[in-house]
């Protein structure tokens, strides 16, 4: 306490100056209303720079808490788009009870991505415990990823698009000419689309997508783009080459596709088989 009396009494021209400028300062601007709009508005500007930066922190350490709202905002959204697209086919007027009828989504990070070899595999964290099961789709929001090829209670694997063993039905957007994806291992941005018909207008640059005719992956979902085209030996189908909307070796979140007929349909085309 003395140690604060000492430094007023040493420093009580210097303080009488700072309080008698303060006052001058404050009746200047209370008496004269532009030099008051003056300081309100460097105020704001002192207050909003801090407000701003403060606000850019916040944001920055809830990123991960925005992304999930996001990812599940994304999952809502493509199960009604889907679903509202199929429903319209039915009915005139939408019953939001109608929703989820056809397709559920589910959303998964990736663990592990493997892209060089000829057969090849993404690890999710989602199993059987989320009621992910064998032959469910997979995507991102840019396009197809693969097909889950096994599960355990928490994790499952994605036989991704980049392997030998899958064969997708897919078509060209703009026309209802199907044929089936499938990949020649040689590089993981290009994939084949085969056998469709040499009637087909195909040009570079055309839109693929999957075609629905399996009970896999809804109509619609892209795929890529033609890169290049060329018949087959035969001369009566096109061999594409179609590259990819998704970097397969940069996939770090998934959308996990349930069709919910998938049973039904299976078990009827099985007896047509027979």
């Amino acid at each position: 306490m003395q140690q604060i009396i000492n430094f007023v009494l040493r420093n009580k021209t210097f303080l009488l100056f700072l309080l008698l400028f303060g006052l001058s300062l404050f009746f200047t601007i209370q008496s004269h209303s532009y030099h008051k709009s003056k300081f309100v508005n460097s105020a704001n500007f002192f207050t909003g720079g801090i407000y701003k930066t403060t606000n850019s922190f916040s944001q920055y350490f809830n990123l991960k808490e925005q992304n999930d709202a996001l990812i599940e905002e994304n999952k809502k959204l493509r199960t009604i788009i889907f679903n509202l697209e199929l429903d319209t086919l039915r009915v005139s007027s939408i019953d939001s009870t109608l929703l989820g009828d056809h397709y559920r989504f589910t959303d998964a990070d990736v663990l592990k991505n493997s892209y060089s070899l000829s057969n090849n595999y993404l690890t999710i964290n989602k199993g059987k415990k989320d009621n992910i099961k064998q032959d469910f789709g997979v995507i991102t929001s840019k396009g197809i990823v693969g097909i889950v090829d096994n599960t355990s209670n928490n994790y499952a694997t994605v036989l991704s698009v980049l392997s030998k063993k899958n064969r997708i039905n897919a078509q060209l957007k703009k026309t209802s000419h199907i044929g089936s994806l499938v990949w020649d291992g040689k590089t993981e941005e290009l994939v084949q689309l085969v056998d469709i018909s040499k009637f087909a207008p195909v040009a570079v640059g055309d839109t693929i997508m999957t075609g629905g005719q399996s009970a896999i992956f809804p109509k619609g979902i892209l795929i890529g783009k033609v890169e290049s085209f060329s018949l087959d030996i035969g001369g009566d189908t096109y061999t594409i080459n179609v590259r990819l909307f998704n970097d397969m070796t940069n996939i770090g979140h998934v959308y996990i596709i349930e069709n919910m007929n998938a049973k039904e349909i299976k078990s009827l085309q099985s007896q047509s088989d027979e």
